[in-house]
């Protein structure tokens, strides 16, 4: 049966850095997590100038982990536990930042040097408890090995992670969560199926659909669904680039503060007073 719509959730504007802005649809004054989806990040397509410096610094992490969908441009990941790489377009990135790391973001130095455009989502994956203080770790896909999901002209959906349909994204999660992202071409009709029971989201980067054949939702909008039933139609009503999400809930407490994701809010202050403290390291970038 089909899946209702509970929340339409358009993102609002919120600035990471003085320098960037990104739409932010989750959390949201009407809907705060669907756990372990906590933080849903849109950079808008951006034109960087040949020979920019642009960067986010080492900043600190603990409890979750930051998953990049490029969709143009090229990104830059280094991080203090050793890892260092640059994801283009239609690629992914998964950091687990575990009990805690420092890292730093941002176009890559091609991009910087030479300019480009440059657009991508960023989504904050929780963890339960037991795996917070597991160490860092690290994982990417480039977009031809992320398996297309639908052999099917105008579609150009890849799985990043879990199973769906058969196929399995190579980006492996604690707890069962299925990312889906890509292009869908204007007029095209097709189906999401969803476990019931799970966390399903639909974020509508470009252009427009209409869902079961009912509500129109625009671009920058962010879909939460019902728990309950199984399928989703989807009609693009103009070429059309979204993020699809359905993950198995972590039925635990959520303190999210700052860039840390705890149980507690105790927990995320010990967080702040260790990353005060050095606890995190160092990172020369």
């Amino acid at each position: 049966m089909k899946k209702s719509i509970e929340h339409i959730l358009l993102g609002r504007e919120k600035h990471i850095t003085e320098e960037e802005t990104v739409l932010q649809p989750l959390p949201h004054k009407d809907f705060r997590f669907a756990n372990p989806f906590i933080v849903l990040h849109h950079m808008r397509p951006a034109e960087i100038p040949a020979g920019s410096v642009q960067r986010i610094h080492p900043h600190p992490h603990r409890g979750f982990a930051p998953v990049t969908f490029m969709l143009q441009g090229e990104g830059y990941h280094k991080d203090n536990a050793g890892h260092d790489e640059t994801v283009k377009a239609g690629d992914v990135q998964w950091m687990f930042a575990g009990k805690g790391l420092l890292h730093s973001e941002g176009p890559s130095d091609n991009i910087l040097k030479n300019g480009g455009t440059q657009e991508f989502l960023q989504l904050w994956v929780n963890v339960p408890k037991a795996h917070k203080w597991d160490d860092p770790s690290y994982q990417s896909a480039t977009k031809d090995q992320l398996p297309l999901v639908f052999q099917q002209e105008g579609l150009n959906l890849r799985l990043a992670s879990g199973t769906y349909d058969g196929l399995t994204g190579p980006i492996k999660s604690f707890t069962p969560v299925i990312s889906i992202f890509g292009s869908v071409a204007s007029n095209k009709l097709f189906r999401f199926h969803a476990t019931p029971g799970y966390w399903t989201l639909l974020y509508i980067a470009k252009g427009s659909v209409t869902i079961n054949d009912l509500q129109k939702v625009e671009q920058h909008n962010l879909i939460v669904f019902e728990k309950d039933n199984d399928e989703i139609f989807i009609t693009a009503e103009e070429d059309t680039v979204l993020l699809y999400l359905s993950a198995e809930p972590i039925d635990e407490p959520v303190a999210a503060k700052d860039n840390f994701v705890m149980n507690t809010a105790e927990e995320v202050e010990q967080a702040i007073t260790d990353y005060k403290n050095g606890v995190f390291g160092s990172l020369s970038y």
